[in-house]
């Protein structure tokens, strides 16, 4: 059965998917217009509960998200934390107007794709723990398109695992915010090398400069 990755927006495809479009990208800098303040509510036709979320982690009342308050608005399914590395992901893919912050249309924008990509972590992790082990991995990249070698695998699960790798045993594997970036970062350094593999035949060949901007870019 072969599945689909949600589609990262912004910085890696296109605009946010999401049923509250943004149409901060269309005004000039210094024009936009102001977030939605607390006191004036929520725009037209969005979610009250969502709104309410938003509120209560907007501390500052400044009517957008810095990353922190993301990270707080941001649980996995056993009440941890996102990894900030992954909430900073998230808000460049979804901070359109590059602003710094995370508005309320970009948030709504933001809760969709966090809620597709929780349908897929909870399809691959098969044995209902909350975290993606080896097998589930293979799988889920497998059915993404991504056939990666056992080594590849392991260094994945490795590089993303909730907690350090014991000498006994495999690894604790992969909570729910660092499997979307490990699905994203396998995506994004895909797409990139086929865009550099301009004959289709496996093989690129990179400068000291292109090698380093591709990691430094990656997510």
């Amino acid at each position: 059965m072969s599945y689909y990755t949600p589609n990262p927006p912004s910085a890696y495809t296109s605009n946010p998917v999401s049923s509250y479009p943004s149409n901060l990208s269309r005004y000039p800098t210094g024009s936009r217009p102001r977030p939605y303040s607390h006191q004036q509510g929520p725009p037209a036709g969005s979610d009250p509960q969502l709104w309410q979320w938003f509120c209560a982690v907007d501390t500052d009342r400044s009517g957008a998200l810095s990353v922190t308050e993301l990270q707080d608005a941001l649980v996995n399914g056993n009440w941890t934390k996102f990894d900030l590395d992954t909430v900073k992901m998230l808000m460049n893919i979804f901070d359109t107007d590059r602003n710094g912050t995370i508005g309320f249309n970009e948030f709504a924008g933001l809760w969709k794709y966090i809620a597709e990509w929780q349908r897929v972590f909870k399809h691959f992790d098969r044995d209902h723990s909350g975290s993606i082990e080896g097998r589930e991995l293979a799988e889920a990249l497998r059915s993404f398109g991504y056939n990666l070698s056992p080594s590849l695998l392991q260094a994945l699960e490795i590089r993303y695992a909730s907690g350090a790798p014991s000498a006994y045993g495999p690894p604790p594997g992969i909570t729910f915010d660092r499997f979307v970036r490990a699905c994203v970062t396998v995506k994004t350094l895909t797409e990139t090398f086929q865009r550099a593999d301009h004959d289709n035949d496996g093989w690129i060949q990179l400068n000291y400069e292109e090698f380093l901007k591709i990691s430094l870019n990656a997510p």
